[in-house]
């Protein structure tokens, strides 16, 4: 009688939990969602900004006018004037377009480079994986702002010593993604049918080993965006990037400094809004796309 009643109580508890379990599940799917829309309502805005704002707006981004330096926003401007009378939202979007193209280039020269070192890694093994290895951990030791100075110390100042400072240091964890995903790739059943069948490893690798890590590589690429914006911008409020007449985010948040120290707070804001607000929407995108790859494992960013 007890083993029955009991037996009762456990399931009226199943029954009572399972909506429970539901509800959490269809919360985290609206919350996923949620974040997917928004995420690419702002890539959209950003893409349409960068190519319908400049022929909109009839100024020159270059244009000095001193008489009106540091406006506020204004119908006129909505951004503002920074210190010597340019339109900040011109400038915002021109620098904004210098950003993604440091990023997406920078993102998939990186990738690749990443992708060819982890496959060489994974699919020959031996000695070539553990050295290959160990020059990754050694890259991994330096920190990227400071390998990423050095790399462009070497050349002018410009968008594609940029590109190839960045891509020279981000490369790295996406070596260690494609070398994990073909080490696990290796021990299926119809890889060890290929090689039983005679094919070659280059062939294997080609034809097998590659299209299966395809997907998170091109994951990382899009993840790696973000931190290739981000780090161009660092380098540009350095000085170290792009010359200091060229509108870029980064440059245009350093040149604002002594603005914000006098009360003037629009030059600093709006180009940091461009920064942060871009990136997040391509992180959120891509931490999407990440948890419906893997839905066991939580998005994080590549950092």
């Amino acid at each position: 009688m007890s083993d029955a009643t009991s037996g009762t109580a456990a399931a009226e508890e199943a029954e009572e939990a399972e909506p429970v379990w539901r509800s959490r599940g269809t919360d985290r799917r609206s919350t996923r969602t949620i974040r997917v829309y928004t995420s690419a309502t702002l890539i959209v805005a950003t893409v349409l900004a960068v190519l319908l704002v400049p022929p909109a707006v009839q100024l020159d981004q270059q244009a000095i006018d001193l008489s009106a330096k540091l406006l506020p926003p204004s119908w006129e401007h909505p951004f503002g004037t920074d210190d010597v009378g340019r339109d900040l939202l011109l400038r915002c979007v021109h620098g904004l377009r210098v950003s993604l193209l440091v990023g997406v280039a920078a993102a998939l020269a990186a990738t690749v480079i990443g992708t060819a070192v982890g496959a060489c890694a994974g699919a020959l093994g031996g000695w070539v994986d553990r050295g290959v290895m160990r020059l990754v951990d050694t890259f991994s030791s330096v920190p990227h702002l400071l390998l990423g100075i050095f790399i462009i110390a070497m050349f002018r100042p410009g968008v594609w010593p940029v590109v190839i400072s960045v891509a020279l240091t981000h490369w790295l964890s996406t070596a260690r993604i494609v070398r994990a995903e073909i080490l696990s790739l290796r021990s299926r059943p119809y890889i060890d049918a290929a090689v039983s069948g005679g094919a070659s490893r280059w062939r294997v690798t080609v034809r097998h080993l590659l299209p299966g890590v395809l997907p998170q590589a091109a994951l990382a690429a899009v993840l790696m965006i973000p931190h290739a914006m981000w780090h161009e911008s660092a380098l540009s409020f350095l000085g170290l990037g792009l010359p200091t007449h060229t509108a870029s985010l980064g440059t245009l948040v350093q040149s604002a400094r002594g603005s914000l120290l006098a009360g003037q707070w629009w030059p600093t804001l709006f180009p940091g809004l461009f920064i942060i607000v871009p990136t997040l929407a391509i992180a959120g995108l891509a931490g999407a796309w990440r948890e419906r790859l893997n839905p066991r494992r939580r998005s994080e960013l590549m950092l």
